[in-house]
């Protein structure tokens, strides 16, 4: 074991949070393909690779979002993926406390259903971030095509944090799926999974002055000597 590039992955994953806040500022283009040339080193099942990534900057950013709003004035949403049927027990805990965490920091009072409204509806806005990348897998490959890419998402999430940039995955950008690659001209045999907005994240925002606690190993590993 190297002490150092394991002190190095610990602080990295422990700083590492999502960002709700960017500055207007680009990341330079080199950056960028170096992030993406990082995550493409994810493992996946047999080696499949199934991810497509678009990855936007400046006009295309905001045409995305522009698209996106007018979008969300006409249509139900209708995501590739089935999103929860409901949050129970300890999930629904974990998801109120991190909503909780989130209104307290930006001044969200209880039961304000119009600030909170509006506070989800950012995701649309990329909560300011310059960047965004869609994450698309291969019809044909189902749930596994989906399950790779979480975990590209999750090295792509931790290498920006490397970069020293902040970024958010975003299921609700894969909300509209149908418009989404009817926007990118994505083929009908690619499923969107989700967004993921980056850049320069606004250490000034209270929207990123918190952490999310996380369950210890006792909760979530079943450890077997025999």
């Amino acid at each position: 074991m190297n002490p150092i590039t394991v002190q190095t992955l610990e602080e990295m994953m422990q700083r590492r949070r999502s960002c709700r806040a960017f500055l207007p500022q680009q990341v330079d283009q080199e950056s960028v393909r170096r992030l993406f040339a990082l995550a493409q080193r994810s493992a996946s099942w047999c080696n499949t690779q199934p991810w497509q990534v678009i990855v936007t900057r400046g006009a295309a950013t905001e045409r995305f979002c522009a698209a996106y709003a007018e979008e969300l004035k006409m249509a139900t949403p209708a995501p590739d993926f089935q999103f929860p049927n409901e949050y129970q027990g300890v999930y629904q805990k974990r998801r109120r406390e991190c909503a909780q965490q989130l209104y307290e920091s930006i001044g969200i009072a209880p039961g304000d259903r119009v600030a909170s409204q509006h506070q989800t509806m950012r995701n649309f806005s990329l909560f300011g971030a310059p960047h965004v990348a869609i994450i698309t897998s291969d019809r044909a490959l189902s749930t596994y095509g989906a399950v790779d890419c979480g975990g590209y998402v999750a090295n792509l999430l931790l290498a920006a944090e490397a970069f020293g940039l902040g970024a958010i995955a975003q299921a609700a950008l894969a909300s509209h799926s149908s418009f989404v690659r009817r926007h990118f001209a994505i083929d009908d045999s690619r499923l969107v999974v989700c967004g993921v907005s980056f850049g320069y994240a606004d250490l000034d925002s209270p929207a990123n002055g918190f952490y999310t606690r996380r369950a210890s190993t006792e909760d979530t590993v079943q450890w077997l000597d025999n």
